[in-house]
């Protein structure tokens, strides 16, 4: 509801359960967030989105406002936007001759906004100057606004402000007031769930790889988030981008998409600059991704398998994990990269006998004897490869090149 001239109050808009319930098919995992942004605009209010980005805030409020049919006027929020940009002003090259004029105004998008009974998006509100976001106080609460050598403008039946803001970002950032606080109406938006961000990455990709390489791939993204090393993590942009990428690459490296050093390049590519190193730590973006994707490319159900050691090719440094971890080393060059194709596959390290196993039973969840590998007494003997091998935990059939197994 906003105030009209005569005192009584009327709807700006009103929207209908079904067209609800189609707007929650399109923006995936937000219809409570829907729900009260339709209610705060249809009640005249404004709105405060916040939440880390990637979360879908510019999406859903453009969905919002292109259903109820009104306008959208954007603006992005950043240290040079002044009160002359956000209001207008008057054409300096007119003034001398035909002086302060509502002809030779030019509207900045607040006035803009208020004229046409638009949305104004204020984008990251929080990184706009003081003197700036004061001029929006009396707006907000009035609907109204005195311009200098103007006159006084009344919105029109629709406007409304919508700001956004990430509340974790304190770079370039300033304090929001009370002010302004009292005068919107907070919609708090989180991640959406791991179900719901493989949705958007499959909407959002314009390839085909599997569902269980995208379902990696944002498992990869979402434990950015809580590693101890980052101080924040990456949205689901990530994982559509290194969807993307791998994609990509494959066909570059003329590769299909199960291969280990496409999704790790991609992940590198597409992450390590979207991650925040926590201050005092001492890792690289890098070394960060790399040990996550370790953690979800390598391991269990869907497991990117490294090779197996066989009677013809039996050292194990040749293996595909470890290639990848050396970034393209072959056998013969020296090695410096982590040595994680030793307790991959079994092989003996002095860091698999610290873990209590020779035969990589220790990494696979399995009794030593269950093991792809066998301990002898004079040492580790590799035993040959057979057709199948069975995966970790689950039991799934292995392919013996390593690759995706089977209805995977």
């Amino acid at each position: 509801m906003v105030p009209s001239t005569n005192g009584h109050a009327i709807k700006a808009f009103q929207f209908e359960a079904s067209t609800v319930e189609s707007l929650a098919g399109t923006v995936v995992g937000r219809r409570r967030e829907i729900e009260l942004v339709v209610a705060s605009l249809g009640a005249g209010r404004n709105v405060l989105l916040e939440g880390p980005p990637g979360t879908g805030k510019s999406t859903l409020l453009s969905a919002v406002t292109k259903a109820a049919g009104l306008g959208y006027v954007f603006v992005e929020g950043n240290a040079e936007l002044t009160p002359s940009r956000l209001v207008g002003h008057h054409d300096p090259s007119r003034v001398l001759t035909e002086g302060y004029s509502e002809s030779i105004f030019i509207d900045g998008p607040l006035v803009s906004a208020m004229r046409e009974g638009s949305i104004l998006y204020l984008e990251e509100i929080n990184r706009i100057p003081e003197e700036t976001i004061n001029v929006l106080v009396t707006v907000m609460s009035e609907k109204t606004m005195q311009v200098p050598r103007l006159g006084r403008l009344y919105a029109k039946d629709g406007f409304a402000i919508v700001a956004a803001m990430n509340p974790y970002d304190t770079i370039g950032t300033a304090r929001i007031s009370p002010s302004i606080y009292d005068r919107m109406c907070r919609v708090r938006m989180d991640y959406q769930t791991p179900e719901e961000e493989l949705r958007i990455v499959q909407r959002s990709i314009a390839g085909t790889p599997p569902v269980s390489l995208l379902a990696r791939a944002v498992e990869l993204v979402r434990r950015t988030r809580d590693h101890p090393d980052v101080r924040i993590g990456s949205s689901v942009r990530g994982a559509i981008d290194m969807a993307e990428v791998a994609n990509e690459l494959a066909m570059i490296r003329a590769k299909t998409l199960d291969q280990p050093d496409v999704w790790l390049d991609a992940a590198l590519a597409a992450l390590s600059g979207r991650i925040r190193i926590s201050e005092g730590s001492e890792r690289s973006s890098e070394d960060v991704i790399e040990e996550l994707w370790r953690s979800v490319f390598t391991r269990s159900e869907g497991q990117l398998a490294p090779e197996l050691p066989t009677p013809e090719r039996p050292d194990p440094a040749g293996s595909t994990l470890e290639r990848v971890a050396d970034r393209g080393l072959r056998p013969g060059q020296e090695h410096k990269g982590p040595q994680i194709a030793r307790k991959a596959t079994g092989c003996s390290d002095e860091r698999a006998t610290k873990s209590g196993s020779l035969d990589g039973s220790a990494n696979q969840g399995l009794p030593a004897k269950e093991g792809p590998h066998s301990k002898k007494a004079e040492g580790l003997s590799l035993e040959p490869a057979s057709t199948t091998w069975i995966g970790r935990n689950l039991g799934k059939p292995w392919a013996p090149d390593g690759r995706w197994p089977a209805g995977a």
